[in-house]
């Protein structure tokens, strides 16, 4: 009888585990459908081509969180997408806003309703996707292989998969590749689907951590991660070399042009070599950022004088992550940090303005930063009459970069070529800009004289747009 009821009980778990695994493919038969059909209706999709963006003046991308595509390192933007982007769309004259998405699922669905203008993150060209969006030419080269716990049941080649548990992201082309495998083996691999939120590093630390035993990943990925996960074998290659690209809509035909013929200039040269380098040859470094308590999304935090940052915002009633914005504007977090004018520390202070608010040594950062919050407040107050509390954060910075009476000269100018001195986007920022030129420094309304209008018009703009990415990157 014992032996009748095991036999019976392994039976039975066998048939189990094998209508699960053909569960898993028919829910993902379904899910995938059922996405390729929710995207085809979005194929009447926005008109929004080249000639639109540039009349916007910015360039919109989807990307994701990612140590190789899009982070926050010592509150420093990267990623190898995001640089080589930003180069592309300073080539445009355009100004690049990433948009984080939060689920890969969501990526090709956002860009055909309009949400953005190109997906900046390295997708693997397949017949599926190509009836939904448009490819660009290629700019990476990578295989995939095979993610496994080292061991004495570690898998050795393709051919063992049979039989065998395969956890990967839900409507990635990993997909495709398993199935075709277990035709080419003629074995079942069971196929465990991950939701679209997880970043193929986080699924990588899964199998670490022993939540799942096998995944696929792009070898210039695994190749990064190999230094930091020592326990886990990366070499069993699982397809031949593969393009990746990036995509944009359907009715999009002039910027993929335009981005094809940058990309036809970029690939293989001297700085597109240096940026792979940079994210994906540097292992040592990799595994440096990636441990340090400052890699953003592992641990929020932005620098190592957040806490001080954080007490010091609240006095002046700003987001912490505004004013490191500007500190990292003003010395990339560098306490000993010194400009060619004097200014000093976290947020370069004159020696002059230094004794005026009590501080004794610049270089000690909670006297730095609580004098500097202090100087903010005085300008902040000095703006009163500004109605818009962003407009006024904006007036203080820029009186903080280049002087309170400069900004005044601008608002003034503002106000006579009738443009509204009170805000200052598409304001008195115009202004701060044209002071730099004799027609209007010289004009009998202003009283200060010459200034370099684009150090804090720039200055201004790029606090807001880095507060925006740590904005979104650290909620």
């Amino acid at each position: 009888m014992g032996f009748i009821y095991k036999f019976i009980i392994i039976t039975f778990l066998s048939l189990l585990l094998f209508s699960c695994g053909n569960t898993r493919d028919k829910h993902l038969e379904e899910d995938k459908n059922t996405k390729i059909d929710s995207l085809l209706t979005v194929e009447e999709s926005i008109q929004f081509d080249l000639e639109d963006i540039i009349k916007s003046d910015t360039l919109r991308a989807i990307t994701i969180y990612s140590p190789t595509s899009y982070f926050l390192y010592k509150g420093e933007v990267m990623g190898f997408e995001y640089e080589l982007l930003k180069r592309m769309a300073e080539e445009m004259g355009l100004q690049l806003k990433i948009i984080i998405a939060k689920d890969m699922d969501q990526m090709i669905d956002r860009l055909n309703k309009g949400d953005a203008d190109i997906i900046a993150y390295g997708m693997t060209i397949t017949k599926n996707r190509k009836k939904l969006i448009s490819f660009t030419k290629p700019y990476m080269k990578i295989h995939e292989v095979l993610i496994q716990r080292k061991g004495p049941d570690e898998v050795t080649d393709v051919t063992e998969l049979g039989e065998r548990i395969i956890s990967v992201r839900k409507n990635s082309s990993y997909i495709e590749r398993l199935k075709n495998v277990s035709d080419e083996i003629g074995e079942n691999i069971y196929i465990d689907t991950i939701p679209g939120k997880y970043s193929t590093d986080e699924i990588i630390q899964m199998v670490e951590n022993g939540d799942i035993n096998y995944t696929i990943a792009d070898n210039n990925i695994s190749n990064v991660n190999s230094t930091y996960y020592n326990d886990l074998n990366m070499s069993v290659p699982v397809s031949l070399s593969r393009n990746l690209a990036w995509i944009v809509r359907k009715s999009s035909t002039n910027l993929l042009e335009e981005l094809n013929r940058m990309i036809t200039n970029s690939v293989g040269g001297l700085e597109y070599n240096i940026l792979y380098n940079k994210y994906f040859k540097n292992k040592r470094r990799f595994a440096k950022r990636i441990g340090s308590e400052f890699y953003s999304k592992e641990t929020g935090r932005i620098s190592k004088y957040d806490n001080l940052i954080k007490k010091y915002a609240k006095n002046i009633k700003w987001d912490w992550r505004l004013l490191a914005s500007q500190i990292y504007q003003e010395s990339r977090f560098n306490n000993h940090g010194r400009s060619w004018m004097g200014a000093k520390g976290l947020m370069q202070i004159m020696p002059r303005t230094a004794k005026g608010l009590g501080i004794d040594d610049v270089h000690q950062p909670n006297q730095n930063i609580q004098g500097g919050t202090k100087y903010l407040q005085q300008i902040w107050e000095k703006w009163n009459q500004i109605p818009d509390s962003i407009q006024r954060i904006k007036f203080t910075l820029a009186s903080y970069n280049c002087g309170l009476y400069h900004v005044k000269d601008a608002q003034i100018l503002a106000k006579k070529y009738h443009k509204n001195s009170l805000v200052w986007d598409n304001g008195v920022d115009e202004f701060i800009l044209k002071l730099s030129k004799a027609k209007y420094f010289n004009q009998k309304e202003v009283k200060y004289g010459y200034v370099r209008g684009l150090e804090p018009f720039n200055y201004v703009k790029e606090i807001f747009e880095r507060y925006a990415i740590y904005k979104d990157l650290l909620n």
